[in-house]
């Protein structure tokens, strides 16, 4: 898989980017309040954790490359203790269980290149009837990968709840209906 490398983080985190994107609205939609644990993967430069840890009572932020986590540091450095890092590949490390309220990937799924291993520790990390969102960028994810996402999600317990098609992002929400140990 193709993984934006991090010295071309400017274009995930620019002001054209910001001015196009709803970022209160994606929170909105993924079901973040202000008690909500949410395990965000794929966390980058931190485009999208940043407005989680306003809202979010705690934060855990994964991140694959290096470079990326030293810039995450940078931009949430200000929540202190409120957002934990994780370096690692979420394919291979343990994050945890049951732990999330909520787990989203913005614009990363699509870069994990053992996609099956990850969404077992994601499932694993998540509490049941906690919520799932992943939004995929529609010039890189067709709508049948899209569908081929989510049906990894659903064949382990999940229930799809909410997907959408827009001009420049897909978007499906997916609630956790068994506990992974089932």
């Amino acid at each position: 898989m193709r993984v934006c490398p991090s010295y071309l983080s400017f274009i995930l985190y620019n002001p054209i980017r910001k001015a196009l994107t709803d970022r209160k609205s994606v929170l909105d939609e993924s079901g973040i309040t202000e008690s909500s644990v949410v395990l965000e993967i794929g966390a980058g430069n931190g485009f999208i954790t940043e407005v989680i840890a306003r809202r979010a009572r705690e934060v855990y932020a994964v991140e694959l490359q290096p470079g990326m986590v030293r810039k995450l540091k940078k931009r949430i450095d200000r929540f202190g203790s409120k957002v934990n890092i994780t370096l690692c590949d979420i394919a291979a490390c343990n994050i945890g269980d049951e732990f999330a309220d909520v787990a989203i990937m913005y614009y990363s799924f699509h870069e994990i290149s053992n996609q099956t291993d990850a969404v077992k520790n994601i499932a694993r990390a998540m509490k049941p009837n906690s919520i799932l969102s992943i939004y995929e960028p529609t010039i890189e994810v067709n709508k049948t990968k899209m569908e081929q996402t989510a049906k990894m999600f659903e064949d382990i317990g999940f229930e799809k709840e909410v997907e959408r098609d827009g001009l420049f992002t897909r978007f499906v929400r997916l609630r956790k209906t068994v506990t992974s140990d089932e």
